[in-house]
């Protein structure tokens, strides 16, 4: 069987594009590599930022998504996407797996993207329960509260000054001695009288049970540990995007993401990108869904032209 559009990812934009494509009447497949559909929201406790569904669980919010798409017939496949790749000078887009191949018309690749961890014993276990790696989405509920934001790009300046409005104390954690943020931004932050900078510093350990209680922090230069009593931490130390399976078809940017605008373009014809995994400034559920609705569309536009 050759399939209108194959979708691979289940995260938001993913289930939007299952949406607005069986919407269209497509004939369709969603391809997910993991066992439960909704992507990184899924692990968020609450999201509070989705509008017209305020405080609802992430875990929640993700199957609300998924539920929609399977209501409106969307079919899906637990599978992993080994690699893609062309036929009839690339007319059929072919999805290799570890089981099978698939064939579609077009495609919209929506795996997403992972956010890079400091790789520290309970990091994981924690996460959801005052470790994040997004201050809009969680600042919120560590309002009069110390939080820390551990990185110097320019997203973890912009987290410790989203923190900085609302919580009582931010500590800005980096593992050198000057920032690598814009300059305005570095302005800004100094300014915070509730922010304090720990150069030459590095997390060495998460602590608590069911939930965040300290920092264990290591000073670089001098070797000197110590602990640090926080509440929420924000680790901004960059994203990884899912496309190791792409990496010898599409164009990338020098981060390995897939080079696409807000009409999921790429440069393979017939290929589409939506949500985290394309370039694009801002990486939020509610930007993944209208990249998935934007997709389908340019799939439409693409398939009358076959």
């Amino acid at each position: 069987m050759i399939y209108d559009l194959i979708i691979v990812g289940s995260g938001p934009a993913g289930l939007a594009a299952a949406i607005y494509a069986q919407r269209a009447k497509l004939s369709t497949l969603v391809l997910e590599k993991e066992y439960m559909s909704g992507g990184q929201v899924v692990n968020t406790y609450e999201v509070d930022n989705y509008p017209g569904l305020p405080e609802i669980g992430g875990f929640e919010l993700g199957m609300k998504f998924r539920e929609h798409a399977e209501k409106l017939g969307a079919s899906f496949l637990n599978i992993e996407v080994r690699h893609i790749g062309l036929e009839e000078e690339g007319r059929i887009k072919v999805i290799y797996t570890d089981r099978e191949e698939y064939r579609a018309r077009a495609l919209i690749l929506a795996m997403g993207a992972k956010h890079r961890m400091l790789g520290l014993p309970g990091e994981k276990r924690l996460t959801g329960m005052g470790v994040s790696y997004c201050a809009t989405c969680d600042g919120a509920f560590f309002k009069g509260r110390a939080t820390a934001v551990v990185g110097g790009g320019d997203v973890a300046v912009e987290d410790a000054l989203f923190l900085a409005r609302g919580c009582s104390k931010v500590y800005l954690i980096h593992r050198r001695d000057e920032l690598r943020a814009a300059a305005v931004l570095q302005e800004q932050l100094k300014k915070c009288e509730n922010v304090e900078f720990l150069w030459d510093t590095e997390v060495a350990g998460i602590e608590g049970d069911d939930h965040l209680e300290c920092l264990k922090l290591k000073n670089k230069k001098t070797g000197e540990e110590r602990m640090l009593d926080v509440d929420g931490l924000f680790i901004a130390v960059g994203t990884v995007p899912n496309t190791t399976s792409i990496t010898n078809l599409l164009q990338l940017d020098e981060n390995g993401y897939i080079v696409a605008g807000e009409d999921g373009t790429t440069n393979v014809p017939g290929i589409f990108a939506a949500g985290d995994v394309r370039t694009k400034q801002l990486r939020q559920i509610v930007t993944a869904v209208s990249d998935g609705a934007n997709a389908v569309t340019s799939v439409q536009a693409y398939l009358n032209t076959l």
